[in-house]
């Protein structure tokens, strides 16, 4: 083997290592439809693929006390290993993804045993590379110093192109599939390179990079779980219709139904925070024509309702132009209807000087709300935008056994609002049951303490005992934009 130029063995680096974050930003979007995009989905995939990246370069390190030429062919096996691996991730997670769940229902340990049986392997064999092409780097004849350096800055920036592609360029033009092919492309690609240059390209090589790539064209006509694959979410739209000539359908963003809608009946809502949400604001409104700003869109079912009522000063803060496109092909919404602001809420409230007689909290990543829109500080700009005498509700899903992020978000709202009610549905839920409520912020207390809403059949909903909301909240956290733990709040008990 004659020494491999230093400027092909870093750019041989720099393509591992921009490919192996690729799959771990891809991992996050892949796990959404079983186990959601949570602050749990998020720490599982860094810690097992940092595992992996780390098993797989004390693995390389021994390889790199091979002879040279011994240690690149290794190396070029590793990555064809790698290519498989990540080709068949998504066969792996959905496979693994009924038994794992289903045996070990704790949610955090849950997510990760899912997210290694899918991708701690992928990142094994990625993570191989890097001490061979190091250690080969150092015999290329130039200043070692120099060349150990140019390794380490390679790996950095690979990573660094590979997040910006997944994030910004791959999964939005491509989908979660399509990428994971291109990655198994860039992994042969790189095995036959590392082969080449180690005793050039035989025939077990290349019969093996062709399986490889036959391994990663199938991955393009896996069954996607989404209907639309976004930037922010893996949407689906399921048939909920209980007669095909009156349709009725459900919008899933990741793993969670949020919203139902029937083409007939556009002012009865499906769920039991809309129709609280609904039935509220217009008991709440300071006239029949109030206007309202939604924080979220998710299938526009509330928003589709107040115009269906001949509401005309509707505004919506939705991050995902996919969910306004979906909602409008979709669910019969008339996006004509309402001021549509594709960013996020918080940021919006902020730019625009509009105030709103009812302003509603439907915004959710996974079970929890977005962290930036449960503190003190968003509600004291929501308070802003509040006409006077007006009405900030918000949806929160919560568990009976627990109810900390209940709690937290009552004593946080009562930092800016005089009033803080929690309403929920009129009956005792089950033991650790999760539980969907509506908490009401405002200048003034509900006129009525109970109420009944198609939902759709009639169900009653009622505000909780005072003395009873009084004490959850005192055991509550103050949430502020430095401290705001809503997902472990809201997390199930193990």
């Amino acid at each position: 083997m004659d020494r491999a130029p230093l400027t092909l063995l870093v750019g041989l680096q720099a393509v591992v290592s921009a490919a192996s974050l690729v799959v771990e930003i891809v991992a996050g979007r892949m796990l959404a439809p079983y186990v959601g995009m949570s602050l749990y989905t998020w720490t599982s995939v860094i810690a097992v693929v940092l595992a992996g990246f780390s098993a797989g370069h004390w693995w390389g390190g021994a390889l790199a006390e091979r002879p040279a030429q011994r240690a690149l062919a290794a190396t070029g096996w590793a990555l064809l290993a790698a290519a498989v691996c990540t080709a068949l991730a998504g066969g792996a997670l959905r496979l693994a993804a009924g038994p794992v769940l289903a045996a070990e229902p704790a949610p955090v340990l849950g997510i990760t045993a899912l997210t290694l049986a899918a991708f701690f392997l992928p990142s094994f064999f990625a993570g191989v590379p890097a001490p061979v092409l190091t250690r080969v780097s150092l015999d290329s004849g130039g200043a070692q110093g120099r060349a150990l350096g140019a390794m380490f800055a390679a790996g950095a920036l690979g990573a660094i192109a590979g997040t910006l592609l997944a994030g910004f360029f791959f999964i939005s033009w491509l989908g979660s599939s399509a990428t994971l092919a291109t990655v198994c492309v860039a992994y042969v690609l790189c095995a036959l390179l590392c082969f080449r240059i180690a005793r050039g390209l035989r025939p077990a090589p290349l019969l093996a990079a062709a399986l490889a790539l036959a391994a990663g064209g199938q991955s393009l006509f896996a069954p996607s779980p989404c209907t639309v694959e976004s930037r922010y979410f893996c949407l689906t739209v399921s048939d909920v219709s209980a007669d095909p000539e009156r349709p009725a359908r459900a919008l899933i963003l990741d793993h969670l139904v949020h919203g139902i809608s029937a083409r007939d009946l556009p002012r009865v809502m499906f769920t039991d925070h809309a129709a609280m949400l609904d039935a509220l604001a217009r008991l709440r409104a300071p006239s029949a024509d109030f206007s309202s700003f939604h924080i979220g869109g998710g299938n526009y079912a509330l928003p589709r309702a107040f115009a269906d009522r001949g509401l005309t000063r509707i505004a919506v803060a939705e991050i995902d132009p996919e969910v306004t496109r979906l909602a409008t092909r979709q669910f019969w919404f008339d996006p004509a209807g309402a001021t549509i602001y594709h960013e996020d809420a918080r940021r919006a409230l902020a730019r625009l000087d509009t105030r709103y007689d009812v302003i509603v909290g439907d915004a959710f990543t996974d079970t929890a709300v977005p962290q930036h829109l449960v503190t003190k500080e968003f509600f004291a700009l929501v308070q802003q935008r509040l006409t006077p005498g007006g009405t900030y509700l918000m949806n929160v899903i919560d568990y009976a056994d627990r109810l900390e992020a209940v709690g937290s978000l009552v004593a946080t709202l009562r930092e800016v609002f005089p009033v803080v009610e929690v309403w929920t549905e009129a009956r005792r839920p089950a033991p650790g049951a999760r539980v969907v409520m509506v908490i009401v912020a405002g200048d003034a207390e509900t006129p009525q303490d109970s109420l009944i809403a198609p939902s759709p059949d009639r169900t009653q909903y009622a505000a909780l005992a005072r003395g009873f909301v009084d004490r959850i909240a005192a055991r509550g956290t103050l949430l502020s934009d430095d401290y705001a733990p809503i997902d472990r709040l809201v997390g199930a008990r193990d």
